[in-house]
């Protein structure tokens, strides 16, 4: 986990800290700061507090320069003696927090980091060592709640995407183990391993847990949904079809199992009214469902009628704008309606797309034969 400080506070101009000795201490230290010399600065603070012991922003400054040297020991003890003097110092809070993570306290640093984020709810970099801290403890619901809200706040920072990804499997591992302690045959162990497998794109493993979940609960909702989704995703079409038309059966409103069904008419190249039709009752339960408003598409230019087409595609298109596919059905779509520069547009959008996926394929590629060139 990378280091990262709160800014330092500038010194405080109380009684004491009005001395020009303590004023020139100051300005030395954060030159020496400036130069890099962490160790200088650190020298400069200590003599500071001597002069001027009830200045507490010293405190935190010389707490942070120890933690950036790595003398956890220091800077706790510094810190804490700080807080004594101003127990509302956030930034002291978090860095306490800091040092003790460091130092395998983590019940200490439990405390100085939820006391920080108190005073400084937005505070990023206390909160994601208290996600940490928080996953040492074991306490995985409380580090995901935090790693959720830091997400929110950093939508791009890879470290906390992994972070809430790594808790995720944790508590579904509890989750599985707790499940399979109380029952090892229940039907929710096996649709959990199965969307475990399914995950990995071990589809064999997956499809041998849901069919037992099948087996165990052939009337619950879901069941065969798992089981035909499996299918699906491996091309066995007239199997898939049975396991979703099982689950309708079970429960009308899967709009889901519906769709795919009409899905798997357009992939065999079926009747394009019956697939209109299946794919226009999962709509009428999830109009929102933009798989099946592509397929309805897709019926629907089967059938040459391409104004109706080009609706469901343009909300396909804006609800997806990266996926190359819509672009290129969008594409014909105009072109049977004589909208050629419209047309045009979109297949430059497909090409630019397909050729961008290329080159990430070639990319990754490249990577793993230089890794496998790498190994023993």
């Amino acid at each position: 986990m990378t280091l990262c400080f709160p800014s330092l506070l500038n010194a405080q101009t109380e009684a004491p800290a009005g001395d020009a000795r303590v004023q020139k201490l100051y300005g030395e230290a954060k030159a020496a700061e400036g130069r890099g010399d962490l160790a200088g600065a650190a020298a400069n603070y200590e003599s500071l507090l001597q002069i001027a012991p009830r200045l507490a922003p010293a405190y935190n400054n010389l707490g942070s320069l120890y933690l950036r040297q790595r003398e956890y020991k220091k800077a706790a003890a510094v810190l804490e003696k700080g807080l004594k003097i101003d127990p509302k110092m956030s930034s002291a809070s978090a860095l306490l927090g800091m040092a003790l993570y460091e130092m395998a306290d983590y019940t200490g640093a439990e405390r100085s980091l939820e006391s920080a984020l108190r005073a400084n709810p937005k505070d990023n970099n206390a909160e994601l060592f208290l996600a940490n801290d928080l996953i040492k403890l074991g306490e995985f619901q409380r580090a995901a709640d935090h790693l959720r809200q830091l997400s929110q706040r950093q939508p791009e920072s890879q470290e906390v995407l992994y972070l809430l990804g790594k808790v995720h499997m944790k508590l579904s591992e509890e989750a599985l183990s707790n499940l399979t302690a109380l029952d090892p045959n229940s039907v929710w162990v096996h649709e959990i391993s199965g969307e475990v497998m399914e995950s990995m794109k071990n589809y064999d493993g997956a499809l041998l847990e849901y069919k037992k979940a099948v087996e165990v609960a052939p009337q619950q909702a879901a069941t065969h949904y798992h089981l035909g989704n499996a299918y699906w995703s491996l091309n066995m079409w007239d199997a898939a079809t049975e396991q979703f038309r099982a689950e309708l059966a079970n429960d009308p409103s899967n709009c889901m199992a519906q769709w795919k069904i009409g899905n798997i008419i357009l992939e065999q190249h079926g009747d394009s009214t019956q697939a209109l039709a299946e794919v226009q009752k999962a709509l009428d339960v999830c109009p929102d469902l933009m798989g099946a408003r592509v397929d309805r598409a897709r019926a629907l230019i089967k059938l040459e009628r391409h104004a109706e087409a080009v609706k469901d595609l343009e909300a396909a298109v804006k609800a997806d704008p990266g996926e190359s596919s819509t672009h290129f059905l969008l594409a014909q779509a105009y072109r049977a309606l004589g909208r050629t520069q419209d047309a045009q547009a979109e297949m430059k959008v497909f090409s630019k797309l397909e050729e961008s996926a290329r080159a990430k394929t070639a990319e990754r590629a490249k990577e793993l034969l230089q890794e496998k060139s790498k190994e023993p």
